[in-house]
């Protein structure tokens, strides 16, 4: 089918698969760009303030000069202390006043925050949530309606924390205030004392020669008291044609028992084993 003859819809993947290729494409060298540009600008605007920098340092040493040739002067027709006296004076009067006309500006200009624009979005957001009911009188911090809408929110507020905390008393959750420094303390070094004991145990527990010396006299009670008990085949027990009898029977079963209760210990110990050999040959390494 020619191409110009082709429904509009058989281009639409084409189109797709090509946006979905070019877009990431042109974001990554749009953003490359805006690297380029900051990294010019960022070298300019350093050059620029290094330069503001140094005109600072020769206006303080300005400043200076100019003190001194004050001091200079005045000592022509009084003595010098008295002239740096006033020099001095003069500069401290100088910078209570700057002082504080800039504390004034800076308090009028507290806080640093868009607070008409703020205002204006608020005032937005309650015509188009409650439309004419919307009462513009609550954004004014200085109004009656704002103070009473925030002694409403503050007793809300209020009574869901106290139904919160009768909840939590009736299901039994408690909450506890945080501990001391030396409740933590303590805690800490009761804990560390109980991981040394642990540690301690585990030791223990991986002592191969210790497990197998229990292991040993566990056996060895074990099979004296089973001989002791009769864990031998008696004469007659066999049959007339060898058969065993009830006898031999149960003391095979008894000691299939006991060989299938110590196998796993014997599994055990040998996997301990492997484990404690492993474990050394890594902490060697």
């Amino acid at each position: 089918m020619p191409a110009e003859r082709r429904p509009r819809l058989a281009a639409l993947p084409d189109l797709v698969g090509l946006a979905l290729r070019l877009a990431p494409r042109q974001v990554n060298d749009e953003i490359a760009l805006a690297r380029i540009e900051l990294k010019t600008r960022g070298v300019h605007a350093g050059i620029g303030a290094a330069l503001f920098g140094v005109a600072l340092v020769f206006l303080g040493l300005l400043v200076i000069a100019l003190v001194v040739a004050a001091i200079l002067g005045l000592a022509t027709v009084m003595p010098g202390w008295l002239a740096a006296l006033l020099v001095g004076a003069a500069s401290l009067l100088i910078l209570l006043i700057a002082a504080l006309l800039g504390l004034g500006r800076v308090k009028k200009a507290m806080p640093l925050l868009p607070e008409d624009a703020i205002r204006g979005l608020r005032h937005d957001l309650g015509v188009v949530t409650e439309g004419r009911l919307f009462d513009p009188r609550l954004l004014d911090k200085s109004t009656i309606q704002y103070k009473r809408a925030q002694a409403t929110k503050e007793a809300e507020a209020a009574r869901a924390r106290a139904e919160k905390e009768a909840q939590d008393r009736v299901h039994g959750k408690v909450n506890l205030p945080p501990p001391s420094e030396k409740e933590l303390r303590e805690r800490l070094d009761r804990r560390r004392d109980h991981l040394l004991d642990v540690r301690e145990d585990l030791l223990k527990e991986f002592d191969v020669k210790r497990q197998a010396g229990n292991l040993a006299d566990d056996m060895r009670d074990r099979f004296a008291a089973a001989a002791s008990s009769g864990w031998t085949t008696p004469k007659g027990s066999l049959g007339a044609r060898g058969i065993p009898t009830k006898g031999t029977a149960s003391e095979a079963g008894r000691g299939e028992a006991i060989r299938g209760r110590w196998a796993p210990l014997t599994v055990f110990a040998v996997s301990a084993t492997a484990f404690v050999v492993l474990l050394r040959k890594l902490v060697k390494s």
